[in-house]
C-alpha cells in the first residue's frame, strides 16, 4: 500500500507566494509541508524574476499606484485587489524581506533603499537586488523554510491530481457533498511511489505556465501545471486569454531565451534597429520606451514583420554609463558575454517571449478558490490584480501580499476543517510498468509549444485559433491515451497538464473576440 502523508497545511510550491504562505504560518507555529516538483527548491519562478519589487515613491501614494495598476491592466483590473497590494505591499516588504529575511536590497551612498522607474510606473518606487532580485528573494525564503523546525521540505515531488471527495472517496455519497479538497496525490520522483498526502488546508502555488509557448522567460518546470489540476478537480478558472509576453529576451542561436529585464530601458537604454535608430516613439509617443509591456511587445512584432528581420535590439551603450551597466546588470553581463556580446559596447539581440500568466485559479480577496479546503496563490491564481496586462514588478509583491492573506486566513479558520479519513481515500493504482519512450514526450511537447508560438502568441485570428483547438485537442487525447497506459514519470505529468493548459488558453482566446491589454485578435 502507499504510503499515506497527513499534514495540517500542504502547499504545493516554494516560490515567493508558496514560500510566504509556508513561513508565515510556520511562524505562527503551525506545522507545514511544503511539495517541489523541482530537485533544488531554489528552482522556481521567483528565482528567475531580473526585475524589482513594487516599494514605495517618494510623495508616493496608494492611489497612485493603483491607478497605474489599473492602466496597465487595460481597464480590466478588479480594483480591490489593486488596493490591496497598494495598501499591504510596502509594510509587508518592510516586515519579511528587509527585517525578518534580510534580503540585501540596492541602497545608494546614504544608505536608502534606491528607487528605480520601469515601464508604466507614473515614478521611481521599485527596489532591486541588482539585476537578480527573484534570486535574492528566494534564496533567503528558501534557506528560511529549510531551517525552520515546523517546515517539512519535500522536493523532487510531482502532484499528479488534487483530492477531492467527491472524485476519490470510497464513500460514493460524497458526491453529494460541496466540492472540497483534501490533499493530493503527489509522485516521488526518486523511488516512482506515489504518496497519498491528506490536509485539512491545500495551497496552490505552482507558478506560471510559459513553456507551453515556443519562446519563453520561464523555468522549464512552468508548465501550467496547477492550472491544469485545479481545472480537472472542477475549480474556477479565469482570464486565460492573458499571458504577457516580456518584450525584451536575448535571441542568439546558441542561448536561451535569457530575459532582458525591464530595469534596462528604466534606466534609460532604448530599443533600436541595427543601425541604432529607436522607433518606440513612433508607437507610444508619450511612454515610448517604458509603455506597458504589450504595447511594447506587439511594437516589436510589429517592427519584425514589416521590416522582414528575425530580432530588434537593445542600446544600452549610447544611453547609460559603462560603470552603471556593469554595476546594475551584472548577470546580464555575464550572461551575454557568454555568447560574445559585450552590452556595454555592443547592441543586445532582442525578441518577445511568454513571460507571464494574468489569468489562473479564480481566488477571492484572500486567496479562497471555489473549493472548501483549496487556496491559491502567486502566478496560478487569479486575484484580478493584472487584468488584461500585469505592470512591471508587481507579480512578486502579488506573492508576498496574497501568501501572508492566505496564511491569515487559515489562521483565523483554525482547525476547524476535520482531517479526511484516509481510510476513505483510495491508494493511487498504476495501470503500467512500462517506461515512457522520452523522444515521445517531448515530440509532443514541442508540438504544444510551436502550435501556441504560431497560433495563440502575440497576434492572434480566428482562423488561427480554430486551428490551434482542433490541433490541441487531438493531441490531448493522445496524451491522455499515453499518460493512462504508461509508468509515471515528471514529464509524462508535465506533458498532460502542459495540453489541458494549452487547450484553455486557446479556448479563452477563441471566445474573446475583443483586442485587450495582452490578448490581441487581428
Amino acid at each position: 500500500m502507499s504510503e499515506c502523508v497527513e499534514t495540517d497545511v500542504l502547499i504545493i510550491g516554494c516560490g515567493v507566494a508558496g514560500g510566504t504562505v509556508a513561513l508565515r504560518l510556520a511562524d505562527a507555529g503551525w506545522p507545514v509541508t511544503v511539495v517541489t516538483r523541482a530537485a533544488d527548491p531554489n528552482d522556481t519562478n521567483t528565482h528567475w524574476a531580473q526585475g524589482g519589487i513594487i516599494y514605495q515613491g517618494h510623495e508616493d501614494t496608494p492611489a497612485l499606484l493603483v491607478e497605474d495598476i489599473v492602466r496597465a491592466g487595460a481597464g480590466h483590473v478588479h480594483r480591490e485587489a489593486a488596493t490591496i497590494l497598494a495598501q499591504e505591499g510596502p509594510g509587508l516588504v518592510e516586515e519579511l524581506l528587509l527585517e525578518r529575511l534580510n534580503v540585501a536590497f540596492d541602497r545608494t551612498p546614504t544608505g536608502a533603499l534606491s528607487l528605480a522607474r520601469e515601464g508604466g510606473h507614473g515614478m521611481p518606487r521599485i527596489i532591486h537586488a541588482a539585476d537578480a532580485t527573484g534570486k535574492a528573494i528566494d534564496e533567503a525564503l528558501v534557506q528560511a523554510l529549510r531551517v525552520h523546525p515546523k517546515v517539512t521540505l519535500l522536493a523532487g515531488h510531482t502532484v499528479i491530481d488534487l483530492l477531492t471527495p467527491a472524485h476519490h472517496s470510497l464513500n460514493r455519497l460524497d458526491i453529494y457533498a460541496p466540492l472540497s479538497c483534501v490533499g493530493a496525490y503527489i509522485f516521488d520522483q526518486s523511488t516512482g511511489e506515489v504518496k497519498r498526502c491528506v490536509a485539512r488546508q491545500t495551497v496552490l502555488a505552482t507558478g506560471g505556465l510559459g513553456q507551453i509557448f515556443l519562446c519563453t522567460t520561464n523555468p522549464s518546470g512552468a508548465r501550467g501545471d496547477g492550472v491544469a489540476i485545479a481545472y480537472r478537480a472542477g475549480a474556477r478558472v479565469i482570464n486565460m486569454e492573458f499571458v504577457q509576453f516580456h518584450p525584451t529576451t536575448l535571441y542568439h542561436p546558441n542561448a536561451p531565451r535569457f530575459l532582458i529585464t525591464e530595469a534596462v530601458r528604466g534606466e534609460g537604454g532604448r530599443l533600436v534597429h541595427a543601425d541604432g535608430k529607436p522607433f518606440m516613439h513612433a508607437y507610444d509617443p508619450e511612454w515610448q520606451d517604458l509603455a506597458p509591456r504589450d504595447v511594447v511587445a506587439r511594437s516589436i512584432y510589429h517592427e519584425m514583420l514589416t521590416r522582414d528581420v528575425s530580432n530588434v535590439y537593445l542600446d544600452l551603450r549610447s544611453y547609460i554609463p559603462e560603470a552603471r551597466i556593469r554595476e546594475h546588470f551584472p548577470t546580464i553581463y555575464a550572461e551575454c558575454l557568454k555568447y560574445g556580446i559585450d552590452i556595454t559596447t555592443d547592441l543586445v539581440p532582442v525578441v518577445p517571449g511568454a513571460h507571464y500568466s494574468c489569468g489562473g485559479v479564480w481566488v477571492d480577496a484572500w486567496g479562497r478558490t471555489t473549493f472548501s479546503g483549496l487556496y491559491t496563490v502567486g502566478e496560478v491564481a487569479c486575484t484580478g490584480l493584472h487584468g488584461a496586462n500585469r505592470l512591471a514588478s508587481t507579480s512578486l509583491l502579488e506573492g508576498l501580499v496574497w501568501g501572508d492573506r492566505v496564511a491569515r486566513a487559515i489562521q483565523d479558520q483554525g482547525q476547524t476543517l476535520p482531517h479526511c479519513a484516509s481510510e476513505t481515500i483510495p491508494p493511487w493504482h498504476q495501470v503500467s510498468q512500462t517506461p515512457p519512450d522520452p523522444a515521445l514526450i517531448q515530440q509532443d511537447l514541442s508540438a504544444i509549444k510551436h502550435i501556441m508560438w504560431n497560433y495563440v502568441g502575440l497576434v492572434r485570428t480566428a482562423p488561427r485559433l480554430d486551428r490551434a483547438l482542433r490541433e490541441l485537442r487531438h493531441l490531448e487525447t493522445e496524451i491522455e491515451r499515453f499518460y493512462r497506459t504508461a509508468a509515471l514519470t515528471d514529464g509524462v505529468i508535465g506533458l498532460r497538464n502542459a495540453v489541458r493548459t494549452a487547450v484553455l488558453v486557446a479556448m479563452a482566446a477563441w471566445e474573446n473576440r475583443r483586442s485587450v491589454g495582452c490578448h490581441y485578435r487581428e
